[in-house]
């Protein structure tokens, strides 16, 4: 199956819309599929454009750090956030397609460069699968102010044109479902349950981040207006709490000064955030935009214990007081509570840290990238039923 995969972000940005897409692309390659990835490119400096010559699909800068090919459109940084890039208009992504012989073009999280991608896909004539992974219309509501009725727009626009939206949590896809979205299924994240492993616990990084034995609280993620890392400040007033943030965003600054006596890590990757993560006695999460959370599985997986919202994706991820603890979205005082408890029983941490790896063992990303084939295989097949 030839797969055309057009994504609002890629490596080497670090966000889980490119996170998924990466994973999706290997999988695809590994099970003898032929991806292809198209997205923005990045700064100045980034990935090198293809030599002269290169395949067909070098309409755009080729990243050649893949085995297979990822084509890099031009683009701009989002003004207040230069870490989200935006595609520009080009002839590029049609012609990808096109000389790929895409079978079916996944869209991942489309909006600018997604709509373009589904616009294409239209008029090539190619079934097109639309995977709904940002709540943009939150994101324009704490960002500008305004906009969220007109993100939605966009949003269902791009979508109902789709062969099938897949959602990554029930709580997305009733949202979806509730602005008119039609043909949407379950599709959620994997984890490496090899990465993120209990066995990556480090006693000399606990030791370093805790000389006196405090308890570990961490935030992982980005550091963004939307992410609400705020509410972790009177976190770091408990006598015996240690606050640790991984992550850096616009809101970094603010952030230091809130909370002047936690560990801020910033970007971590690999096996390197794999130990962190293992190292931490709670892992808290604050934002309740989330579609799905990935990092929730990510802490899961670590035998961590969990704390976040009551709202959107987390609702599928955590069993409350089983493997971790629901709290209201946007509560400082709930949050501290929550933490207050589990620092209070360690019985109670371990307990919910085996429950929330045992938990994610089946979620693989072999296992959640087989779904996505069958997904594709389903699409593919009803389009040659209308056409027969």
């Amino acid at each position: 199956m030839r797969v055309a995969i057009v994504t609002e972000s890629f490596p080497p940005d670090i966000n889980g819309v490119a996170h998924c897409t990466l994973q999706t692309a290997d999988h695809l390659y590994r099970r003898g599929h032929h991806p292809l990835v198209i997205a923005p490119a990045g700064p100045p400096g980034g990935p090198p454009p293809a030599a002269a010559g290169g395949p067909p699909e070098s309409q755009g800068e080729l990243d050649r750090s893949h085995p297979y090919p990822v084509v890099r459109i031009p683009s701009l940084p989002l003004p207040g956030y230069p870490q989200v890039r935006v595609a520009l208009p080009s002839r590029k992504l049609a012609a990808s397609i096109t000389s790929h012989h895409s079978d079916v073009v996944h869209l991942a999280s489309p909006f600018v460069l997604g709509a373009r991608g589904m616009t294409a896909a239209l008029r090539l004539r190619i079934p097109a699968v639309a995977v709904y992974q940002t709540d943009l219309g939150s994101y324009a509501r704490t960002y500008l102010g305004a906009g969220e009725n007109a993100a939605w727009r966009r949003i269902r626009a791009v979508h109902t044109a789709a062969d099938r939206t897949l959602a990554p949590s029930t709580a997305a896809a009733r949202d979806l479902d509730e602005h008119g979205v039609p043909r949407i299924r379950l599709w959620p994240r994997g984890v490496d349950t090899e990465r993120f492993h209990s066995s990556r616990r480090d006693p000399e990084l606990r030791r370093s981040l805790a000389p006196g034995g405090e308890l570990i609280v961490g935030y992982i993620g980005r550091l963004a207006p939307e992410k609400n890392v705020e509410l972790l400040a009177p976190l770091s007033k408990l006598p015996g709490v240690q606050v640790v943030v991984v992550g850096d965003g616009p809101s970094d600054p603010a952030l230091r000064t809130a909370m002047p006596t936690a560990r801020f890590l910033g970007r971590r990757t690999g096996n390197d955030l794999a130990r962190i993560f293992a190292s931490l006695d709670v892992f808290a999460h604050t934002g309740p935009q989330e579609t799905f959370c990935q990092t929730v599985q990510e802490a899961q997986a670590s035998c961590v214990p969990v704390i976040a919202p009551a709202a959107g994706g987390p609702l599928d991820l955590v069993d409350h007081g089983r493997t971790g603890l629901l709290v209201p979205p946007g509560d400082a005082t709930e949050v501290t509570d929550a933490v207050s408890l589990l620092a209070a029983d360690a019985k109670l941490r371990a307990a919910m840290g085996h429950a929330g790896r045992e938990a994610v063992e089946g979620r693989t990303w072999e296992a959640i990238g087989d779904q996505l084939i069958d997904h594709y295989t389903e699409v593919l097949a009803a389009r040659t039923a209308v056409a027969a």
